[in-house]
């Protein structure tokens, strides 16, 4: 039965399979050509796109300003981009036979290597700062970030490390911090000097007021004079450091600093000794400055010490001047310059040098490094308080067994030096019994001025601040000459209680008294000119001379 069930299929049949499988066959190949022309197209383009993302690396990697590195897990480097030679000056040759910690400072390696071991254990990089040395020696900081590359099994086999060199941000953010040390130490000297010249004017006040009364045989008038002089000594320290927190009193004038050099040049020479030589290199085109001449000799002064006592055994001392111009790429490195044109004075010593951390505290009151009783270290910091007062800049470089140099630039103006006038004995015009108006709100400085100035033959009226005063000139009918008057009190300034008076009473005196003038009144803690002022502490004979010049001074107007 089978068989009779089977269909005869004859020859037609046969071909007909036959042409099926060979077009289904051909069929096949052809679309595996396609298949493999497709796959060659897109491997084709898949090279096309990897080399053009090659090419893109290539270009960010060697044009990009961070360092960028590959290196293996036990810190051999596998790549680093171009730029590694052009911020630190070694070659790829000189990179590839080191390890990537090796130029990498001893101080801070292990936080170097603490991130990378970090990196490699979480997976996750962390930014880290650290020093590495230039080929030069230089060591630079750079701010690194750390990612990790995988294998296949998720392992961590290599580490992407980004640098980004920091070193002079680093340096402008130092310069900021000390900027910034410098000013709260600044208003701190000054705000305790100020109160502390009080104290000292009673203390030389009371102490001339008994030596009046003890003979100089007596065996307290040694500890009565040495009393005066502690204080007297100690009044010279507390106008240090007001110089030094800006905020002494100046007499600034038009200035020519080659002529303050020269006029002190003899003094400078006999205090360097013999075995220092001393060159003056001075530009005769040194334009012309706004400051207090003494205060400029005592910057001299003290640059030309402080070089002096860095060469014990002898040197070359250089004092040399010129015009300068502070421009942009002096604000890159100093961001609170303002540009423009300055004279220049520069003092360089042969001396021992300074290295960066000494460099770093010179300019702090009480910072020094000479022998105890040697030194009061307020010799820098006054320079620097009285240069940054006159609108200037002080900066210092140094290197240990090389010497020092001192900078200074102070702002030009554009007006002729003036001459300094001649001291003359003012002829005295002034009655000798006047009538004064004492304003000071330290009661006991109060009563000691009263006293001296009753003493001498005046008649005086006194008030603890301006209000008082206001009401007890305007209670009085008598005649006030002059007012004696404390620059800062509580309530209403020195200056403003002085203008009331001066609308009400016209032609009368005003003299200030004060360790230095507030903002209210002053510009950076200078005085208009002309100002008539008794700085404190002062003593009895500097309390009679300016009181009677300026009573002197209402006489000769009215």
């Amino acid at each position: 039965m089978l068989p009779s069930m089977i269909p005869q299929l004859g020859p037609s049949s046969y071909a007909f399979d036959t042409d099926i499988a060979v077009h289904a066959l051909v069929g096949i190949i052809l679309l595996f050509d396609v298949y493999v022309v497709f796959q060659q197209v897109q491997l084709s383009r898949f090279r096309k796109r990897l080399a053009e993302r090659e090419e893109l690396f290539r270009l960010i990697t060697e044009n990009a300003a961070d360092m960028i590195a590959v290196v293996d897990t036990k810190g051999q480097r596998l790549y680093n981009s171009p730029s590694y030679q052009k911020l630190l000056g070694y070659s790829q040759e000189e990179l590839g036979k080191t390890s990537a910690f090796e130029q990498i400072h001893a101080d801070d390696r292990k936080a170097v290597v603490d991130a990378a071991n970090d990196a490699r254990r979480t997976g996750m990089g962390r930014t880290v700062e650290y020093r590495i040395r230039h080929k030069d020696g230089r060591w630079l900081t750079l701010e690194s970030t750390a990612s990790v590359v995988r294998n296949p099994d998720g392992e961590v086999e290599k580490l992407v490390i980004v640098n980004r060199d920091i070193t002079e941000r680093k340096q402008l953010e130092e310069q900021l911090y000390r900027s910034q040390k410098l000013e709260a130490i600044g208003r701190l000297s000054g705000g305790v000097a100020h109160d502390f010249n009080n104290l000292l004017g009673l203390m030389i006040g009371y102490s001339e007021a008994l030596q009046d009364r003890i003979p100089p045989d007596d065996p307290y008038r040694e500890a009565v004079d040495e009393i005066q002089n502690a204080g007297k000594r100690a009044a010279a320290l507390t106008q240090q450091l007001l110089a030094f927190s800006r905020k002494q009193v100046l007499e600034p004038r038009i200035l020519n600093v080659n002529t303050i050099i020269q006029d002190v040049e003899k003094m400078l020479r006999r205090l360097v000794g013999e075995d220092i030589e001393m060159q003056l290199a001075l530009s005769p085109n040194t334009c012309s400055v706004k400051a207090d001449r003494s205060q400029i000799e005592q910057v001299i002064l003290n640059l030309v010490v402080n070089a002096r006592d860095a060469m014990p055994d002898g040197g070359k001392l250089i004092i040399e001047t010129g015009n300068w111009e502070l421009d942009r790429s002096t604000v890159l490195r100093h961001p609170y310059v303002i540009p423009g044109p300055y004279a220049m004075l520069k003092v360089t010593d042969t001396g021992c040098g300074m290295d960066a951390e000494l460099q770093s505290h010179i300019f702090e009151p009480f910072f020094t490094t000479k022998e105890k009783g040697k030194g009061t270290g307020l010799g820098l910091a006054t320079a620097y308080g009285v240069i940054k007062q006159s609108g200037g800049y002080i900066w210092v470089d140094s290197e240990v067994g090389k010497g020092t140099t001192f900078r200074i630039y102070l702002p030009e103006v554009n007006a002729v030096a003036e001459t300094v006038p001649e001291v003359k004995t003012a002829t005295k015009v002034a009655p000798e019994r006047r009538t004064i108006l004492i304003v000071e709100d330290e009661r006991s400085l109060r009563k000691l001025t009263r006293k001296t100035l009753r003493d001498a033959g005046h008649k005086v009226f006194e008030a603890g601040d301006a209000a008082e005063a206001l009401e007890l000139s305007r209670k009085t009918k008598d005649a006030i000459d002059l007012l004696l008057t404390d620059v800062i009190m509580p309530g209403m300034s020195g200056k403003k209680l002085a203008d009331v008076l001066i609308a009400e009473r016209p032609g009368i005196g005003v003299l200030y008294m004060s360790g230095y003038a507030d903002g209210e009144i002053a510009t950076h803690g200078i005085l208009d000119e002309g100002t008539a002022i008794l700085r404190k502490p002062f003593t009895r004979d500097e309390l009679m001379r300016r009181v009677e010049d300026s009573l002197t001074a209402v006489a000769t107007k009215s």
